[in-house]
């Protein structure tokens, strides 16, 4: 396994977190409802967590089995994608991926996703690749089929966000043995 490292598609740079990302983090994903709104957390809400969520990012990439991308557009950040607990007995790992709002409905969540797909399951041999959303979350839907993952199972009211309740959508990308 290598980790993170950086990808390139026809339109986006996917490249490892700086500490110059910060308040571009902080502005576009922290200080705005809509992004956290089907996830329940928000790891750049402050300026300080933003920061701190970005070191530990930085840390994490000495550990060959991590990986956590800025998605870079026009050399700017505009999302983040990452793979997360990977599980070395089922060689399984789980996506996560954000789109700032003003680069929405742009295809550069299903752009980042394929090339991290692609990079985990077929260079990095991970056998399985996971990711969930919202049952009401349809941009995330469309992004996971699109990438190619199947809806695997549906948790039936298994996210509690504030004071709504959705079901919990689980997609999956198995590469062949």
């Amino acid at each position: 396994m290598h980790g993170t490292v950086q990808l390139k598609t026809n339109r986006l740079l996917l490249r490892k977190y700086k500490m110059e990302d910060a308040e571009t983090l902080f502005r576009d994903f922290g200080q705005k409802a809509e992004m956290s709104e089907y996830s329940g957390w928000n790891p750049y809400e402050t300026l300080d967590m933003t920061k701190q969520t970005i070191q530990n990012f930085i840390n994490s990439y000495s550990d060959p089995s991590s990986y956590s991308w800025v998605i870079e557009y026009n050399g700017m950040p505009a999302g983040t994608i990452g793979a997360y607990d990977y599980n070395k007995k089922e060689n399984s790992i789980e996506l996560g991926i954000s789109i700032a709002m003003n680069h929405w409905g742009h295809g550069f969540a299903s752009e980042a996703a394929s090339a991290v797909i692609k990079y985990l399951a077929f260079d990095e041999g991970i056998r399985e690749l996971r990711a969930w959303c919202a049952s009401d979350n349809t941009g995330s839907k469309k992004v996971m089929e699109k990438c190619g993952m199947v809806l695997d199972s549906t948790d039936e009211n298994a996210l509690k966000i504030g004071d709504n309740v959705f079901d919990k959508l689980n997609f999956v990308f198995r590469s062949a043995d």
